[in-house]
């Protein structure tokens, strides 16, 4: 499975996963679920460790945990951390997604 999370979105993680005091066995879960305006959503998460039926990678030092469900969705997404005026947060980039919100945390296979 390939998916870029790029270096400032990988050092927000960092800081997130320092601010909990997550162990060794921690990592980001990117997930999709269904719901938001345009059927699918991304979640964010930081957990203790992986499901048994995860996919882990292994990205600039820190764990990604993918469940199968999403793991079809997720194929060659780009996570970033973008700072604007307008605010800041994670934006994602799926090359799978055919439409999608003006919120950016919503998309159509």
């Amino acid at each position: 499975m390939e998916l870029i999370v790029t270096p400032g979105a990988i050092e927000k993680v960092r800081g997130f996963m320092a601010d909990q005091g997550a162990g060794e066995s921690s990592g980001l879960r990117v997930a999709v679920l269904p719901g938001g305006c345009s059927g699918f959503q991304y979640g964010l998460n930081i957990e203790d460790m992986p499901e048994s039926d995860d996919e882990i990678l292994e990205i600039e030092g820190v764990k990604v945990f993918v469940d199968p469900f999403s793991a079809q969705y997720l194929e060659g997404i780009e996570i970033d951390y973008s700072t604007s005026f307008m605010g800041s947060g994670f934006t994602f980039r799926n090359p799978q997604a055919s439409g999608g919100c003006g919120c950016g945390s919503s998309f159509t296979v």
